[in-house]
């Protein structure tokens, strides 16, 4: 996959930035924000710049957090209150139908 453009960037970084404590969005959703059908290159962009912002408010399309990081995100999710579904084989998910965030 080619890099994603430095405006697709900015414009991903300035989604996630708007989305308050608490609240989360999807891949597929911060893409349908700028007006993308890419949710893989937000990915891409969360991977390579996700650091700079609150990269556990973006999940998977399923309420689960982000792949290899389900442990340092529920500490944020905790942290903010976020609302969780727990599994019954420990494993948790964000509750999308509370947490969603719309912009």
């Amino acid at each position: 996959m080619p890099a994603p453009s430095d405006d697709f960037v900015s414009r991903v970084l300035e989604v996630v930035e708007s989305i308050p404590p608490g609240r989360v969005m999807t891949y597929g959703e911060v893409a349908a924000t700028i007006g993308s059908r890419a949710a893989r290159a937000v990915g891409t962009v969360m991977a390579r710049y996700g650091s700079e912002v609150a990269w556990w408010r973006v999940i998977r399309s399923g309420g689960h957090p982000p792949l290899s990081h389900e442990d340092r995100a529920l500490v944020h999710y905790e942290a903010e209150s976020t609302p969780l579904k727990w599994m019954p084989d420990g494993e948790y998910r964000v509750n999308l139908r509370l947490a969603r965030h719309h912009p």
